[in-house]
């Protein structure tokens, strides 16, 4: 489903275009930092009137004047940097959320099948990791570049004024400092590359043992886990080690070429001095803009790896956000109408994969206010059938029909808006029981919430809280015992009021006593509601309005509970396993 890997050029696009909104505060900011390179070329002209007016030709007014022109260039300089790092911090800091937000959102609109083939902690790492590098690489880095290009330009004038003979020659040597920089450029993104996907590991492995925390205690693998994620921590070590080994030989090579540069300049220029065909401020001058040439080359030097890593990161990024959301609202999709008559499942056929077929031609019609029970082995396909009436997953043949209305018509917000959910895994909030229950729609009443509390046999529990409604109840609902936690979910489904209900083992994992008052909160919910029961307790759904049995993505046999034991098929079997 992810799309290929842009190359350098497509992603250096991909970025000045998500910079593209804060183009004034760019535009501000490279004008300061043209002030600043201008302002740079200044302090380096100002040595040629300190040595040759006022130590060689002893000028008072010149002595006078200067450091009062000095001053002021600081404080002008200064201003100007002030303001281009605070807007390119603000540009850096927007791109960083509104990427964020960005991708935040697109995942959402990912089908659940991507989250199967994507390890949660790999996605963490892109919306947290990956994007600060991209705001480092925008903020610091690739405007960095820019700044130090101007003021290596604005120097270049300065030496050429003094003396262009000599700047020349000079010349020479910055292509030389230039080859480094391309060539360790490229190793450094390459160990980009490898230390974001090794940090990815490093996130599923944490994300992994943190959440099944009792499942590595339980098994006593605190060491084997322990083992693994030291081996992705080390490996993440040898990537920055052999990072840092390039890093520093550029910068140690770089050092080496300016320490070569400057050493022919101070024999070729000493010599003209010498010769008369220069004067001594002349010189200097020209040897400090040089000097303060080398300063910005050696820095593109060492920002390189902040825009090889920004780079990298952007690429994985985007990859993200060109995934194509595969289930979306067809063009001219229409809100739909409350469930007023049945839902219709005609020829319906779905794979996973595209090859192996979990439903096979699949009719049925269930009629509002019904509860319609299934049944059947583990990977008969019950699950899969009533994840198709959300369009958690699309068909890939045949359709399914509302009111005589294809759903794939329909805007999926008013289709699943007639939904609810509740599920074997309850999947609470870290946030407040209140939050939890009015989650999806946060202007529900007190009284409302109150009242489907104690629809869900929850309202007597809550209350014995400390903070009642307010509880904060941990990640996953932690704080709760599992019967509370379903009932909390119970709770917030009948708050929707939705006139579709799906029930997927929503008890199966529960105790006795538990199960008790769920099975009593659920009968509560599923009145006056059209109600997809997925069980494997089949005394769970005895007084099912009808029960379909499932085997090998078919339905094999319907009828009422004793209809069917008289059919003595595959749910009598079912029937007696559980005797």
């Amino acid at each position: 489903m992810q799309t290929k890997q842009l190359s350098e050029k497509q992603t250096i696009k991909r970025i000045f275009k998500t910079i593209r909104p804060y183009k004034l505060l760019l535009t501000i900011s490279m004008i300061s930092m043209a002030l600043v390179a201008s302002l740079s070329g200044a302090q380096a002209w100002m040595v040629k009137p300190l040595l040759d007016k006022i130590f060689f030709e002893q000028d008072r007014t010149t002595l006078n004047l200067l450091p009062l022109a000095l001053v002021l260039i600081f404080l002008f300089k200064g201003f100007f940097y002030y303001l281009y790092t605070v807007f390119l911090e603000k540009v850096g800091q927007g791109v960083i959320r509104d990427l964020r937000e960005r991708v935040f959102s697109h995942l959402h609109s990912l089908p659940i099948s991507y989250f199967h083939q994507t390890p949660t902690g790999e996605l963490i790492s892109r919306v947290i990791s990956d994007i600060t590098l991209i705001q480092f690489a925008v903020s610091q880095a690739l405007v960095g570049i820019i700044k130090d290009l101007l003021q290596a330009v604005t120097l270049l004038g300065v030496i050429f004024y003094m003396n262009w003979q000599l700047a020349s020659m000079s010349m020479i040597f910055l292509p030389a400092a230039v080859i480094p920089i391309v060539i360790f450029g490229r190793l450094h993104r390459r160990y980009s590359n490898r230390a974001q996907q090794t940090m990815a590991g490093i996130s599923n492995i944490l994300h992994e043992t943190i959440a099944g925390n009792r499942i590595v205690k339980a098994f006593c693998m605190e060491k084997y886990e322990a083992g693994r994620f030291s081996a992705a921590v080390r490996r993440l070590f040898d990537v920055f080690v052999s990072d840092a080994k390039v890093r520093n030989f550029s910068h140690a090579l770089m050092e080496l070429m300016g320490g070569v540069f400057v050493a022919f300049v101070i024999w070729y220029g000493g010599h003209e001095v010498l010769k008369g065909n220069s004067t001594p401020g002349t010189f200097f001058s020209f040897l400090t803009a040089l000097v303060m040439i080398y300063e910005p080359i050696k820095s593109l030097s060492r920002v390189n790896s902040t825009v090889q890593q920004g780079m990298a990161a952007a690429a994985r990024v985007f990859m993200v956000l060109d995934t194509p959301p595969q289930i979306t609202d067809r063009p001219g999709a229409q809100a739909l109408a409350p469930l007023h008559d049945n839902i219709t499942f005609r020829d319906v056929r779905f794979s996973y994969d595209g090859r192996t077929e979990v439903l096979n031609n699949i009719n049925l019609r269930v009629k509002r206010g019904e509860c319609l029970a299934l049944v059947g082995t583990s990977g008969a396909g019950k699950t899969s059938l009533v994840n198709l009436v959300p369009r958690f997953f699309e068909v890939d043949s045949g359709e399914i029909r509302i009111d005589g209305r294809d759903i794939r018509d329909a805007t999926l917000a008013s289709l699943r808006g007639q939904i609810a959910i509740v599920t074997q895994q309850t999947f609470l909030f870290n946030d407040t029981i209140r939050n939890n229950i009015a989650y999806g729609d946060s202007n529900r009443s007190e009284e409302e919430i109150i009242e489907a509390a104690q629809a869900a046999h929850a309202l007597d529990f809550i209350k014995q809280l400390p903070d009642g409604f307010e509880t904060v109840i941990g990640e996953s609902g932690a704080k709760l015992s599992g019967g509370q936690q379903q009932r909390v979910s119970i709770a917030r489904a009948l708050l929707k009021d939705a006139p579709i209900l799906i029930l997927d083992e929503a008890t199966s994992s529960l105790d006795t006593e538990s199960e008790r008052e769920v099975q009593k909160a659920l009968e509560n919910l599923m009145r006056d509601r059209t109600t997809l029961v997925i069980a494997h307790r089949l005394s769970t759904i005895r007084n099912a309005d009808r029960i379909i049995v499932m085997q090998q993505g078919r339905i094999v046999e319907e009828g009422d509970h004793e209809q069917l034991l008289e059919k003595k098929g595959v749910y009598e079997m079912l029937h007696d396993m559980q005797r």
